[in-house]
């Protein structure tokens, strides 16, 4: 609870994992002889203001699921919702399913380990200024946009761009009205804030850590397997 605000955590973990090619979904490739998805959840967990989790995860993984839940428990109330086609579809799916009483929304990458508790708190603290925030870090590299893919069409200022990452917070109705428009406009985005931003909302940026990465391919997963060690210790 925030400011008697009830704060609701989706954690997005439905995705196919094909990057990985492990056979098996990213979530539930273990880092430090645990699974990804037990390290995420346990850190949503901490939250001093998450009140309700909702665990959005495929249906046919529902085993793995199991196993994590009887292993590791989860220490908040929670529901778990099957995930949709896209990304998109899975946190509608959890708008769809999450308590009445919910104020705000938190969502995550179920394949974001290395959030820090407090840049959780940060971010819900946040979102009453403009009713959205968002996890963000300056961008290091130079970035080229290409149209075809072969040819560099132009640079944008580097100075402009950031990198954003999960958790996203939102009050409920931001969210809600958001999704709704964007399915009425048949409008798929990558992230919720870009859908949140085509509303005219104003997202506010949260300056985060690089080690907040999502593990997505064999490379993430070695990394990962570094930056754990230095999380422990």
């Amino acid at each position: 609870m925030f400011n008697n605000n009830f704060v609701t955590a989706f954690v997005a973990a439905a995705g196919m994992g094909k990057r990985m090619k492990m056979g098996i979904n990213k979530q539930f490739l273990a880092i430090d002889g645990k699974p990804i998805l037990a390290h995420t959840i346990k850190k949503i967990e901490k939250s001093k203001y998450v009140d309700f989790l909702i665990l959005i995860v495929k249906k046919s993984d529902m085993p793995y699921v199991n196993d994590i839940i009887d292993k590791y428990k989860i220490n908040l109330s929670y529901k778990i919702v099957y995930g949709g086609k896209e990304r998109q579809d899975s946190i509608n799916n959890g708008i769809l399913n999450m308590p009445e009483e919910t104020d705000i929304v938190l969502t995550h990458d179920g394949a974001r380990p290395f959030v820090s508790v407090d840049k959780i708190d940060e971010a819900i603290e946040n979102v009453m200024e403009t009713g959205a925030t968002v996890l963000a870090n300056p961008v290091k590299d130079t970035i080229k946009v290409s149209m075809d893919g072969e040819i560099v069409d132009y640079t944008p200022n580097r100075n402009r761009l950031w990198q954003v990452q999960t958790p996203q917070v939102f009050k409920k109705e931001i969210l809600m009205r958001a999704y709704e428009q964007a399915y009425s406009e048949g409008y798929y985005g990558t992230d919720d804030c870009s859908l949140v931003e085509k509303t005219g909302v104003k997202v506010k940026l949260i300056y985060n850590s690089y080690d907040n990465i999502k593990i997505t391919t064999r490379e993430d997963l070695s990394i990962a397997n570094i930056l754990v060690k230095k999380v422990n210790t």
